[in-house]
């Protein structure tokens, strides 16, 4: 059972969890500028209209501080936490662990996410990763009822070890 707590975004608005009124994902990544964790996050900028429309709110906590979260995450349509200290990742028990990246299943995501983000990242439209709080973090979804409760989750086991939107829609029923 999660009790209610309210965060501040790193864009500034509040974010209540649990939400009283929709479910929420809650997503942990892992630092800002993230290549595997860019790649992930635009498919769910892409169905985020369905995801809402199902009565979920994201909100993504990164163990990244604010000001090196902001120019990554400026463009995003929900609400994303910095966790520079890692206090929600330890309350949800959300791991680090070298098999984050050595895990094969891992390696044509970040293949994927770094060429996708090279041409920006060279071309200065997008600023460098910042690895802050590692590189070895790994992935947990949580689905979070209007009553704090935990209805579903998924802990990843290496780096892109995450819920599709379609897994995310069918936890929601």
């Amino acid at each position: 059972m999660i009790t209610t707590r309210e965060w501040a975004a790193v864009m500034g608005q509040p974010v209540r969890v649990p939400d009283p009124d929709r479910l929420v994902h809650l997503q942990f990544r892992r630092f800002a500028g993230c290549p595997v964790c860019n790649l992930h996050l635009r498919s769910i900028v892409t169905r985020h209209d369905e995801i809402t429309a199902r009565g979920i709110t994201e909100v993504v906590v990164f163990h990244s501080t604010a000001e090196e979260l902001r120019p990554h995450v400026e463009d995003l349509p929900f609400a994303v936490i910095a966790d520079p200290e890692k206090r929600l990742y330890v309350e949800f028990g959300v791991e680090a662990k070298p098999r984050a990246l050595l895990d094969p299943r891992a390696w044509g995501a970040i293949v994927r996410g770094i060429a996708r983000d090279l041409g920006p990242l060279l071309r200065g439209r997008r600023p460098l990763p910042t690895p802050s709080g590692g590189r070895l973090g790994l992935p947990a979804d949580f689905l979070i009822a209007p009553d704090g409760r935990i209805v579903a989750e998924k802990r990843g086991v290496h780096a892109y070890d995450q819920w599709s939107v379609d897994e995310l829609l069918s936890a929601a029923g």
